[in-house]
């Protein structure tokens, strides 16, 4: 799951079965309000009728608030988790990305969120909707950008509100709670594996049965002792895939070098995010796409399976399945940071986005368009050796070396 990621961010964490099975729940960012005690309140233990009361209570509400899967787990550190992450680092699969890799003891241990954490209730929010791209019809006249389906509109924004009213409740109840979503707090997708909300796929992704892959993932953090109900979903790492290796195969760049184990140093969603110069290996592979990839997770029989039974709905309004890759070469950094800033930017520099853009723009543009000539020949000018690289190689894929001076 994207969240970033994969994300979104996606950084392919995850890949030994966690031991704990319980139900899902969602985990979120350590807040400003939880104190930093150790030792939740003296109570007395709630019977084991209240104790499942409240967790069917928060499932419900959880549902009732758009989520489309609930479970809850308990908040014990994730053991197996953390040594993936500790020994894919050694490995320099995580490239140059931090995020869950960056402090593994702290991203993998609830109770560095909320000390005397019991409890994790996981949450998945559907961002599934039709692509108006896919098939032959191209998204418009004009050169376009692709942006991933899960970056197309803030859908942590609702996976947050959906949360919230999650730990409000619980809060209510007297318990301290906090939601964490799309955060280097935890490694959302092994809460929502122990929870049993889906098995990881292949893709390095938690798969839901019946619904796939399309989701972003949260948890509430909370001291509440929680009954989960775990669903019979497969636990071991890709048994719920059998023998499909479709997302492998159809990975662009071969990111996926075993199954559920992602080489961030050539995964395009990830490139398109780390600063410095774009890969010239990995360019062509890179299409149209200007910010995240979906192709493991559009190969995916379950998605596909989905998507046949339960068509998807077109893009609702504010919905960005692409951008005009001219317009956003002329536009203003204050502009490009209006329009594209809830996306995560190194640096939140724009010239990074003008990076990605001249590098799709030279795998689609048209070197004779007047328009596209005109935009070529302002960033090879520009006063930035990065912008005037990627230019450089843009003009030469669109046949306009002339367009070139020589260094």
């Amino acid at each position: 799951m994207h969240g970033r990621w994969a994300d979104p961010g996606s950084d392919g964490v995850g890949s030994r079965p966690e031991r704990h099975r319980v139900r899902a729940a969602c985990c979120a960012v350590q807040p400003w309000g939880v104190p930093c005690s150790a030792d939740s309140p003296t109570r007395p233990p709630a019977s084991t009728d209240a104790t499942a009361a409240l967790s069917r209570e928060l499932v419900r509400l959880g549902l009732g608030g758009g989520l489309s899967a609930v479970g809850i787990a308990t908040a014990e550190p994730f053991e197996d988790t953390r040594a993936d992450i500790v020994e894919r680092k050694r490995r320099g699969l995580h490239g140059s990305m931090q995020f869950t890799y960056r402090n593994p003891d702290r991203s993998t241990d609830p109770r560095r969120i909320l000390p005397g954490a019991r409890s994790l209730v996981v949450g998945a929010w559907s961002y599934r909707e039709g692509d108006p791209g896919d098939g032959e019809a191209p998204l418009s006249s004009r050169p376009s950008g692709r942006v991933a389906r899960y970056a197309r509109r803030d859908h942590y924004a609702s996976l947050r509100q959906a949360l919230g009213q999650v730990a409000d409740h619980l809060k209510g109840r007297g318990w301290r709670a906090t939601v964490v979503c799309d955060d280097n707090a935890l490694v959302d997708r092994a809460a929502a594996h122990r929870a049993g909300l889906g098995w990881f796929g292949k893709n390095s992704l938690v798969l839901l049965p019946g619904l796939g892959s399309w989701f972003v993932l949260g948890t509430v953090v909370t001291d509440a002792a929680l009954k989960g109900d775990p669903p019979p979903v497969p636990a071991p790492h890709g048994e719920g895939c059998g023998s499909c290796s479709r997302c492998m195969q159809a990975c662009p760049t071969g990111a996926l070098v075993a199954p559920g184990v992602l080489d961030a140093r050539r995964c395009l969603a990830w490139l398109l995010q780390a600063p410095g110069s774009f890969p010239e290996e990995h360019r062509e592979a890179l299409g149209a796409r200007i910010y995240g990839c979906d192709e493991c997770q559009t190969v995916c029989p379950v998605n596909r399976l989905v998507d046949r039974r339960h068509p998807p709905h077109p893009p609702p309004p504010g919905s960005e399945p692409a951008v005009d890759m001219l317009g956003l070469l002329r536009a203003s950094d204050e502009a490009l940071l209006a329009a594209h800033g809830r996306w995560y930017i190194p640096e939140r520099d724009p010239r990074y986005l003008r990076r990605n853009a001249l590098v799709a723009l030279g795998n689609v543009g048209d070197g004779g368009d007047p328009e596209t000539e005109q935009v070529l020949r302002h960033w090879l000018g520009a006063d930035d050796p990065l912008i005037v690289e990627h230019a450089r190689w843009a003009a030469r894929q669109l046949g306009r070396g002339d367009l070139v001076v020589p260094s």
